[in-house]
Formats: C-alpha cells, structure tokens, sequence
C-alpha cells in the first residue's frame, strides 16, 4: 500500500471546524472518523463518557474607581458563582503571584498573567482573595472578530477550592493597569453540568503475538474559537493512514488505534480509557501518541516516557534511517500520560512549528500552515518506527517505568497535591 500525504490532507479538512470537549461538534468529528474507519473495512467501536463541564457563565465587569468603565469578560467554568447581585471588591494586580503580590489581597479580585498554575491558585485561595481575573489573546486582537475564550477550573485546582474567576482581554488589562483600576464590581454565575464526550476506537489482531497491544493514540476534540487542524486534527489523520498500512499488512503484535475526545480539557478521553480498561492494561506493551505534525515549517520530535533504553534505540533507529529526529526522554503534555502513569511505557512523536509558521489554541490554527507533504514526512517516521516495535521477534521495550520518569508523572499530574487536599479535607471532617 502507498501512503499518501494528500489523503490525510482531505481528511483533515473535514475535521477542519470547531469541535470542543462534549459538543455536537465533537460528536460529528467522532462521526467522520468513525466513517473513515470503516471505509477502511474495519467497525469503529464508539464508547461514550461523562466529562464535568459547566454552561456558558453569565459574566460583566465594571470598573468602579477611580474610573467606571464596563469591559467584556467571560466567567471561568466550574468556578464560584458570586452572589445574583455581584460584589463590589478592590483590585489589585498580582504580577508574578509571589507573596509579596498579594500582601493585602485578602477579599480583593487579582488580577493575573497567564499561565495560571495549580501552585500559584493554590497561592490565591491562600492569600483569601475573593477572586481572581486572567488576561488572554494578543494586544492587536480586533473584537469585531474575535471573542474571549472561555476558561475553566479543572479538578487538579477545585480540590483545593473553588474561587470566583474571569477573564478578560490582554488590551483592556493593560489600560486597567495603565489607569490604576483600585475598585471593580463583577457578577459571574456558573452552573455546572455533566456532558458526553467519546472515543473512537479500531483493532486489528496480531498473527504473531495477539496476546500483546500496541495502542495508537491521538484526540481530536479542539479548543474554543480554532478549528484545531494542527492540534490535533493532524495526529487524528496520521493514524488513520497508519490503520490503513496495517489492514491492508497484517501485524505480528494486536493494534489498538484509539482515537480520544476532550483532551484539551485535562485529558478526559485517555484517563477514561485507561479506567475504564483497566485489566486490558497488562497486555499493553507500548503506547504510541501522536500529537500535533503537518505544519509546513517545522521540526520533528520524539519525546519517550518509557525507560531510557526506548530513547536510545529511537534515537540510533531514527539516524540509520536518515529521519532528521529529536528524541528526548520526558514527559509530554498529552494522551501518552495516563498510559505511563500505569506503567505502560509510551513515546510521543510531533512536529513543531517554526515560531510564526504555526499555531495551536490559537483562532491561528487552521489551514494556511498545513501541506499534504509534511504531514506524509511525520507519518513515514513514525510508521517505519511502528513496524519496528509491531513486528519484533522479541518485543525490545522494558514493561517498567524509571524512577526519573515517575517522579515526573506524578509531578505532572499533581499528586502530592491532591494528597494534601485530601489530607486535609479529612482534618476537617474530624474537627466536625
């Protein structure tokens, strides 16, 4: 079978619309994946799954001294709601969010700089302020055409506490800082829900060793206002071509190509599946992620959460076939992550965009930066890699994950945070 860049391409267009976590959009992206499936001859198994989400929140902020000026803002999902009425609150402007920022923040709003990490909300809930205000987007943004994105409290924040949260424009921060806002009036009203998300999943039997999975893995859902071509529209198209290879030259080792739904919001689709699976996860032998390729300009990179020997093999493998490879042990921001939390060593392959060339959580990530030929380049590398590891006569990666890596897994998936919370959580149930 020859491999073509140019049908990846159609078939990202198709994907090329916005479809966030728990929409009808995603669900329609689960549909043209799921058909492309089985024009492919194999039935598409869709599995369902609850994500917690929240419904628009209704938000205004006005700023009450010693200027009023009212500016467009969206309420945080999953957030605090304030009281019907809205409050009245100083504002102060917390920079870095070090300690000495928030000195006389308590039941102030702060206004803050993204990124907004768990350590620096947990520094905000802390400090007891009543809430908090990010900025977003780029200075030049016109508002005539673009819209405020709407963010969310994910869980690795909420179990500390929830707060009041917004955001606003990065140009209106600006003149809010620039004019010395001292006093703002805010009301947001969130009302959580819980919505359906899905993952699409495909299997071809191994000849050989059917009793060992290689899973496939890439999302496909976007985030708000970005048709989410590059991210990852374009890791959903490469393994469909790799599922195409593989059914038409039959595998030593079973194929597991799965494809996940809202992993923009906190990797819900593979954190499901490995739940959900849990006793299919002793078979798996490797997970291989694909997240973000097909930008005209670019570099390519392997980033491997598996021992060190994987890494080391990639990387003499890669240069004897003459791919132009970055291979790197460490963790990497997506699907590959709940898989090596279990132990299940896994390797992320991607392309990254040359600064300016490309873009992702961006309304800049669509069409114009994408070619048929560089999303063919990524997937030769990364199907000459899979026939390695799919049709080895003895399976050459360790079943095991170094201490190095889960020291950082569990950073990354803030552990010892939550043990704290919880610790503390049940502190407070016995003082009751």
């Amino acid at each position: 079978m020859r491999l073509s860049g140019t049908r990846e391409y159609n078939l990202l267009k198709q994907l090329a619309f916005t479809r966030m976590a728990g929409t009808p959009e995603e669900e329609r992206a689960a549909g043209i994946l799921a058909a492309a499936v089985k024009e492919i001859g194999l039935e598409p198994e869709i599995e369902e799954f609850d994500i917690e989400d929240a419904k628009q929140p209704v938000a205004t902020l006005k700023v009450t001294a010693p200027y009023e000026k009212t500016y467009e803002v969206t309420g945080y999902k999953c957030c605090k709601s304030t009281p019907k009425e809205g409050i009245t609150a100083r504002l102060v402007y917390a920079e870095s969010i070090l300690d000495a920022n928030l000195v006389g923040a308590k039941d102030a709003f702060v206004l803050v700089q993204m990124p907004l990490t768990v350590e620096k909300y947990r520094r905000l809930l802390k400090a007891g302020v009543a809430g908090f205000v990010t900025m977003g987007g780029d200075y030049y943004d016109n508002p005539k055409n673009t819209g405020i994105v709407t963010r969310k409290l994910r869980k690795t924040m909420t179990v500390h506490g929830i707060t009041t949260a917004a955001h606003i424009r990065v140009k209106d921060a600006m003149e809010m800082v620039e004019k010395n806002a001292s006093e703002i009036h805010i009301c947001v009203q969130n009302e959580n829900e819980t919505r359906k998300s899905r993952n699409i999943y495909a299997e071809i039997k191994g000849t050989d060793f059917p009793e060992e999975i290689v899973s496939f893995g890439a999302h496909y859902d976007s985030v708000e206002f970005s048709k989410g071509v590059y991210d990852n529209g374009s890791g959903a198209v490469i393994l469909m071509e790799m599922l195409r290879y593989f059914k038409e030259n039959p595998p030593k080792r079973t194929l597991r190509f799965q494809w996940y739904g809202s992993e923009e919001i906190g990797l819900e689709g593979s954190k499901y599946y490995v739940k959900a699976h849990e006793e299919d996860l002793e078979k798996h032998v490797l997970m291989i992620n694909v997240d973000m390729a097909g930008t005209v300009l670019g570099r390519e990179i392997a980033m491997v959460t598996a021992d060190d020997s994987l890494r080391i093999f990639t990387e003499y493998f890669m240069k004897a076939k003459g791919y132009a490879v970055e291979v790197k042990q460490d963790t990497y921001s997506s699907d590959n992550m709940p898989f090596a939390d279990k132990k299940v060593p896994a390797i992320s392959f991607a392309r990254f965009a040359a600064p300016g060339a490309g873009y992702y959580h961006s309304k800049n990530d669509h069409m114009t930066f994408m070619s048929s030929e560089a999303l063919l380049k990524t997937t030769m590398h990364v199907l000459d890699f899979a026939k390695e590891m799919v049709n080895a006569a003895v399976f050459p990666v360790p079943k095991t994950m170094p201490d190095n890596m889960v020291e950082k897994i569990d950073k990354y998936f803030y552990k010892k945070e939550f043990k704290e919370a919880e610790e503390a959580k049940e502190k407070e149930q016995e003082k009751k």
